[in-house]
């Protein structure tokens, strides 16, 4: 397999990568745009509300007014506010979100860096965000933001600790942290894909999934009834929008590390339909975790805090390492 910058590093090939960089950064963000225009159609339709459709035809021109005003919008910072900490905070939230995509292989092809510890290099990058959201609420000067940031850091670290232990059948199936090579032991119909034989896995994968995200029903962090607006209480104009636009790459990188661990990534799921691009089979597949995650947002109410650890520490840890126990056994058992 090749990626964007084979062989030894030169200008040349330093510069076609940093402008398949910014490129793939225009497309994220391009898809932020319209990911928050899709999940507000797909909230209301389920609703029974209309959803944007005032700016633009159909609305289309929304969220890029909404951006606009954020962009144009005030930069305040607060009097007492630690200014440093408190300028950097949403650049640490953002950067590891847009990083841990160098390592998604979207094609055989199509990808940045096969790295052979790509599972361990998404981990690490993406748990920098946490101390970006406490530094938020804590540079804030503010106690609502505080509470919000430390609430924050609660439950993204209770929730990683079992969405890495979910992952870890996948790598004992795989034998590797190499998302390509895992990508490529699930060839050959859907029969072969990991959300099969790891179900256990993969359903504490997608719920920890949620809750890293913030996202309903697990958004106490942003519980703006309880909470004013969580973490981010006193940002304003574009320093409010990375945290949002974190919060946004992050879903792209969830549902894309979902369609490679557990959905069988660019392959088919019949063999007969292999003559259709693999790009198209992973952004289908990419297409319906997204949809699912707005779905969930549109059904379930907001839990309560301690409901929340209860259901990672009590429900969901177990869990995952019972999944490793199971996956131990059968593998010995049948593949030994």
């Amino acid at each position: 397999m090749t990626g964007w910058l084979p062989g030894p590093i030169t200008w040349q090939s330093f510069t076609l990568y940093f402008l398949v960089s910014v490129a793939f950064l225009l497309v994220i963000l391009g898809y932020v745009t319209y990911a928050i225009y899709f999940e507000r159609k797909v909230i209301g339709w389920m609703q029974g509300r209309h959803g944007p459709n005032r700016v633009g035809p159909l609305g289309l021109l929304q969220t890029v007014a909404d951006v606009a005003k954020l962009l144009i919008k005030e930069d305040t910072i607060p009097k007492k506010a630690q200014r440093d900490l408190f300028i950097l905070a949403p650049v640490i939230s953002f950067v590891p979100s847009f990083v841990v995509l160098a390592t998604i292989p979207f094609t055989e092809t199509l990808y940045f860096a096969d790295l052979n510890v790509g599972i361990l290099y998404y981990v690490a990058l993406s748990s920098i965000s946490t101390i970006g959201i406490i530094l938020g609420g804590w540079a804030s000067n503010n106690k609502y933001a505080l509470l919000g940031g430390m609430r924050s850091a609660a439950q993204m670290i209770s929730y990683e600790i079992p969405l890495v232990i979910s992952v870890v059948g996948v790598i004992m199936l795989s034998g590797s942290l190499q998302l390509s090579a895992i990508v490529e032991g699930q060839s050959g119909g859907f029969w072969n894909w990991n959300f099969l034989p790891q179900i256990i896995g993969f359903i504490v994968f997608i719920v920890a999934a949620v809750s890293e995200l913030n996202r309903t029903p697990f958004d106490l962090p942003e519980a703006e009834s309880e909470l004013v607006a969580g973490y981010h209480v006193e940002y304003s104009g574009f320093r409010f929008a990375f945290f949002m636009l974190a919060e946004y790459v992050y879903v792209f990188a969830i549902a894309s590390l979902t369609t490679v661990l557990f959905l069988g990534g660019w392959h088919p799921p019949f063999p007969f339909l292999d003559f259709i691009p693999g790009i198209l089979w992973f952004l289908l597949k990419f297409s319906f975790v997204v949809f699912f995650l707005f779905w969930l947002r549109a059904t379930f109410p907001r839990v309560r805090v301690d409901q929340l650890m209860g259901l990672g520490w009590k429900v969901l840890l177990p869990l995952s390492l019972v999944n490793i126990f199971i996956t131990a056994i059968v593998y010995e058992i049948f593949f030994r």
